[in-house]
């Protein structure tokens, strides 16, 4: 049998990924070096509201209630926290965990959202009726904050000309399958995005957003319509940042460090659930450019570890430089997260990059599955099925 060194084709296909997977490490590194993250220290005088809509969260709503209630250097926040319809009791656990600090508003809804509405939509729309002040934040229930996280925040919004900062928590993993997925999330954009690059464009398929800490200036959400330009969307803070684009304004994203951090998904079933609801929307909602996709991420992470094992010669050699690069721009990706030093855990997901890329694969196919046979539903309410844009 001949080996891998005599076959070119392999040997160009190998080069190519390697070359993929090259070309990210190096956009990884320079957004290492140039992404912003948020201040250290900073101070928010202004009056600020915050609004968490949660839905079946009395597990983690509790904690950030605390957390809120720790904040410093903004002396003038208000909360408003939404009871979605709850049947785990989350309305009561979030006023116990409020414990009548007056800042902190509870409030109870047992309505359904419209039709071609997505649950979180409707329940943010809901909250911003309700803000009266220049700043308004959203938050999701699973955000932890450290004592100056909300503060920092309003800070680079009002320090800068974007109508829209998000914030990127930290993705905290808590099994084996959380920690193979969820470093995804930011490398799928740290390793092909000059951020610094996109912050300062007014391009729409440029922005990127995090739909579990977004700070807006309140004028220009209401200027661009709120949440009810993206009713329907499964990527609502991705496709509200496109529409605050096409409004003339800036959004910018920014990197919390250790500021924020978030445990998105717990376990293998929800992290199926939680993919599987959105990621049929990732390239305009076509399963072709899906696949397309997939096949390349095989090329340029799958395809070069299994040269440096199997082949020889240059096979082998392209494998092993693009099996590092893949590695390299891993790391690189999470210390943009983080901020901090790597872990043995960073170190140990990274080294199982083609196996992540598996993992992808596998959910995008089944979301794609589920998308058309009309079956998908997030916290138990069927999802609205218009296509929308990329990750949260």
């Amino acid at each position: 049998m001949a080996s891998t060194r005599d076959l070119p084709g392999v040997t160009r296909a190998v080069r190519f990924g390697a070359g993929v997977a090259t070309l990210g490490c190096a956009i990884a590194l320079f957004n290492r070096m140039t992404v912003r993250g948020l201040p250290d220290s900073a101070a928010a005088i202004e009056p600020i509201t915050v609004c968490v809509p949660a839905r079946d969260e009395v597990d983690r709503l509790p904690d950030l209630i605390a957390d809120l209630r720790a904040q410093t250097g903004a002396p003038r926040m208000r909360v408003l926290i939404l009871d979605d319809a709850s049947t785990d009791g989350t309305g009561d656990a979030a006023l116990e965990a409020v414990d009548d600090d007056p800042r902190f508003i509870v409030i109870r809804s047992d309505a359904e959202p419209e039709p071609g509405w997505t649950g979180k939509a409707a329940a943010c729309a809901r909250l911003a009726e309700l803000v009266d002040t220049a700043v308004l934040i959203f938050l999701d229930a699973d955000v932890r904050l450290a004592p100056g996280a909300i503060a920092a925040a309003v800070a680079e919004l009002r320090g800068g000309t974007a109508a829209l900062v998000s914030v990127w928590p930290r993705q905290d993993a808590g099994s084996t399958v959380e920690a193979l997925v969820q470093p995804l999330l930011c490398w799928s954009w740290a390793t092909t995005l000059p951020v610094t690059v996109a912050n300062r464009s007014p391009r729409p398929s440029l922005a990127v957003a995090c739909g579990q800490f977004l700070v807006f200036d309140t004028a220009a959400y209401r200027a661009a319509g709120g949440h009810a330009e993206v009713a329907a969307s499964p990527t609502e803070d991705l496709d509200i940042a496109r529409v605050v684009r096409r409004g003339g304004r800036r959004t910018a994203l920014v990197t919390a460090g250790p500021l924020a951090s978030t445990r998105m998904y717990r376990g293998a079933a929800d992290v199926d659930a939680g993919y599987s609801r959105w990621l049929w929307s990732a390239y305009g909602g076509s399963p072709v450019a899906a696949a397309a996709v997939a096949a390349v991420a095989a090329l340029a992470f799958q395809l070069p570890p299994l040269a440096a094992l199997a082949g020889r010669g240059a096979t082998r050699r392209a494998g092993l430089f693009g099996t590092a690069a893949a590695i390299t721009a891993r790391l690189l990706a999470r210390s943009v997260e983080t901020r901090t030093g790597l872990t043995r855990a960073d170190i140990l997901a990274a080294l199982a990059h083609p196996l992540s890329i598996a993992a992808y694969t596998r959910l995008s196919a089944r979301s794609h599955l589920a998308h058309r046979r009309g079956v998908l539903t997030w916290k138990s309410r069927p999802l609205p099925t218009t296509a929308g844009g990329s990750p949260t």
